[in-house]
């Protein structure tokens, strides 16, 4: 039995749209790759062959990575009435050493992009900010080791 993925609703629009590409589009896009390098001749030799079935391997494998997470997806609804970090919050945090701002998304890990300020509730920062509330002080345990304490400046949707 596959565990349960939560996703924002946005998140699985969007993983929903890749798959419509990738089922759509890169798929006939490969495959006119690999028609167009067999007509090259000898397969055996033909790094173009070889580059359009790894490429074939890889959308395939998307294909059914996607479709799994889209089977599994759990849609996160944010609780109306709540004043607290969950699941879909747009949190804005203070370290209180340095004073650095961060504005972190709280999503699942199917869609974290750390690049993208989206973070997991399970990534070390999300787990320590679930739950909290504005103005609450949470300390956080770095993969390094290290604590870090984070002050929680706004919460919102």
């Amino acid at each position: 039995m596959q565990k349960e993925v939560a996703l924002t609703s946005e998140g699985a629009e969007r993983l929903e749209q890749e798959l419509t590409h990738l089922e759509t589009v890169r798929r006939r896009e490969v495959g006119l790759r690999i028609k167009e390098a067999k007509e090259f001749g000898d397969i055996s030799e033909n790094s173009e062959y070889d580059d359009a079935k790894n490429e074939q391997a890889w959308v395939e494998s998307r294909i059914a990575e996607i479709n799994s997470l889209l089977a599994n997806a759990m849609i996160i609804a944010a609780p109306k009435k709540c004043d607290c970090v969950n699941l879909g919050s747009l949190v804005e945090l203070q370290d209180v050493e340095t004073g650095d701002i961060h504005k972190y998304r709280i999503v699942g890990s199917a869609e974290a992009d750390p690049a993208h300020d989206k973070i997991s509730n399970e990534s070390p920062v999300g787990q320590a900010i679930m739950g909290a509330k504005k103005n609450q002080s949470v300390l956080v345990l770095t993969p390094s080791g290290k604590t870090i304490e984070y002050q929680i400046l706004k919460i919102s949707r």
